[in-house]
């Protein structure tokens, strides 16, 4: 009897040890919720590709055993699974290790962050702090504490409306001509001379004035006569020859165009006469350019005499002397210049869309480009496209709207290789451009952004372009940069996101988006950070009406937490 009671008093002992070997833990597990913590942000948000956390804790005085260790550890908790974010590491002031102590008398602040990559399902989840307490071999799962209410994934709502750019057509319907012609006089002459006649410029002239009317589609403007007299006459016999010469160049010209039977040509103020006197700068220009030895002498030596009168008696010296200047410098300065100005009157859209139908080879590639946009038909605007890929086989334009169809047509791989085949024709920043965007479609950002750095002479849909790049990546000054002066939905979330509201409502107010259901309710997002309950509402509302399955998510959209009672839908 006695050996059973010694016996008995040993299993209590040793019972009695066990307990207290535990105690500890199963103290610090029964105050576990003493642990103060503050969580930023709380809910959680997406940013980038991850989900960030920082905690400030304190565990409290006298609360951590002296020779407990405790191993904490934030972890997102969700249907069907949990991710969790680093551990920390904790022990008391008695305790074997390497850890953040924690003093009993006093406790202890600490700080924490880390971030995990973000996977859906963490939309509707919870973030817990499990704790597991640990004293020599004995191991402990503490009660886990919620920290914070699960994930915003606000950010995901970014719309892929990525700027694929066209090759665009540089068509003019109305294009601005001139046919120019020169008549040369005699030496203090005015007279139109017949061997003058049958310079090439001259018909050349006469031939456009024949057959112009037979074309169908030019359209006479003015003639501009210039005429001047060579600078060895005296100055006001030069300037009447000149205004001779005007007229007698209006003299031949005019008959021509009446027998052409212009109407335009019977008005007076078809006719623009400028006579200009003596053409000394043009004297000074063809000295320069000749041959003449000594022509930097003679110009000094002429720009000697500010007397007009002396002047042109030196330069009868100097044509006595130099033979070129008699023969070649002075004979090209009496002249009349004249310039026909027209216009070409091109294609109506009719014949353009007949045309790239029936004859596409006879339209240049300018009018070709130009008929696909008479069509809003992505099949109809494929075929021209294809077209003018055929027919100008060298212009880079044709194979990139080729793919920019199949984009329109979700045919990125076709898409992809009419890119690299504009390229190929000829680098530029346009299909380079729209190969960014296959690249982003494709998941490989960096690759996008470097295409894009490449391709900034496109224009400002690239940065756009790269400002969605800057969404993804959390980067929300940037994008609100790239995006600047945009009236879009991802513009208006960029804004958002980086912290002004206001602005993201402003560009909203602006956004031809503002009236779809994503637009309505991004309007709703941006009135709870507003904290404007009715704003709330009635976006949410005008969301669902558009689009019904909205109302699910709107219920279980953290965004709205503070609203989930009175969300009118």
């Amino acid at each position: 009897m006695e050996k059973r009671h010694l016996k008995g008093l040993s299993l209590l002992a040793i019972t009695l040890i066990a307990l207290s070997g535990c105690g500890g833990l199963g103290k610090m597990n029964k105050y576990v919720e003493n642990i103060k913590y503050t969580v930023d942000p709380n809910p959680l948000i997406v940013q980038g590709d991850s989900v960030a956390v920082s905690v400030n804790g304190n565990f409290p005085g006298k609360y951590f055993y002296k020779k407990a260790q405790v191993e904490l550890t934030p972890t997102l908790m969700y249907t069907g699974g949990e991710t969790p974010f680093k551990t920390a590491y904790f022990q008391g002031e008695k305790a074997v290790g390497n850890n953040t102590v924690i003093p009993y008398e006093t406790g202890k602040a600490f700080n924490y962050a880390h971030k995990v990559a973000y996977t859906p399902a963490m939309s509707e989840s919870e973030l817990m702090v499990k704790i597991l307490g640990k004293q020599g071999n004995k191991e402990l799962a503490f009660d886990p504490i919620k920290l914070a209410d699960g994930v915003i994934t606000t950010p995901y709502l970014m719309m892929s409306d990525d700027k694929v750019l066209l090759g665009k057509d540089a068509f003019e319907r109305i294009t601005n001509h001139s046919q120019d012609a020169t008549l040369n006089y005699l030496v203090n002459s005015s007279q139109v001379r017949g061997t003058e006649l049958k310079e090439d410029d001259i018909k050349a002239m006469a031939t456009f004035i024949k057959e112009f009317a037979k074309k169908g589609n030019i359209k006479l403007q003015s003639l501009a006569i210039d005429a001047w007299a060579s600078p060895e006459g005296e100055l006001s016999l030069n300037e009447n020859l000149a205004d001779d010469r005007a007229k007698s160049a209006k003299g031949w010209v005019k008959p021509e165009l009446l027998r052409a039977k212009s109407d335009t040509a019977k008005a007076d103020e078809f006719y623009k006469l400028t006579p200009r006197g003596e053409d000394w700068d043009g004297f000074k220009a063809a000295m320069q350019a000749s041959n003449i030895a000594d022509k930097d002498l003679v110009l000094r030596v002429l720009e000697m005499y500010p007397d007009v009168a002396k002047r042109e008696a030196e330069v009868k010296n100097m044509a006595a002397t130099y033979e070129e200047i008699a023969d070649k410098i002075l004979p090209a300065l009496r002249r009349s210049e004249m310039k026909l100005n027209y216009q070409i009157i091109g294609k109506t859209d009719a014949q353009l869309t007949e045309m790239s139908r029936t004859m596409p080879d006879s339209l240049n590639v300018e009018e070709l480009l130009f008929a696909a946009t008479l069509t809003t038909d992505l099949n109809e605007q494929l075929r021209i496209y294809k077209e003018t890929e055929r027919v100008h086989s060298g212009d880079y334009r044709g194979a990139n709207n080729v793919g920019y169809i199949y984009m329109m047509q979700n045919k990125l791989a076709e898409a992809e290789a009419q890119f690299q085949k504009a390229n190929t024709i000829m680098d530029n920043p346009v299909s380079t451009n729209n190969l960014g965007v296959v690249a982003r479609l494709k998941g490989d950002r960096k690759k996008a952004v470097e295409l894009y750095g490449k391709a900034m002479a496109a224009g400002p849909e690239v940065k756009y372009n790269l400002g969605i790049i800057n969404i993804q990546n959390g980067d929300y000054a940037s994008a609100n940069s790239n995006m600047s002066g945009t009236k879009s939905f991802n513009a208006a979330l960029a804004k958002m996101l980086g912290g002004d509201p206001a602005g993201a409502q402003a560009i909203m107010d602006g956004s031809s988006d503002k009236d779809s259901a994503m637009g309505h309710y991004l309007m709703a997002i941006i009135g709870a950070r507003q904290n404007n309950g009715d704003m709330v509402r009635n976006h949410l509302g005008m969301a669902v009406q558009k689009d019904a399955s909205l109302r699910e998510k709107a219920m279980k959209d953290l965004e709205f937490r503070e609203f989930k009672d009175n969300l009118g839908l």
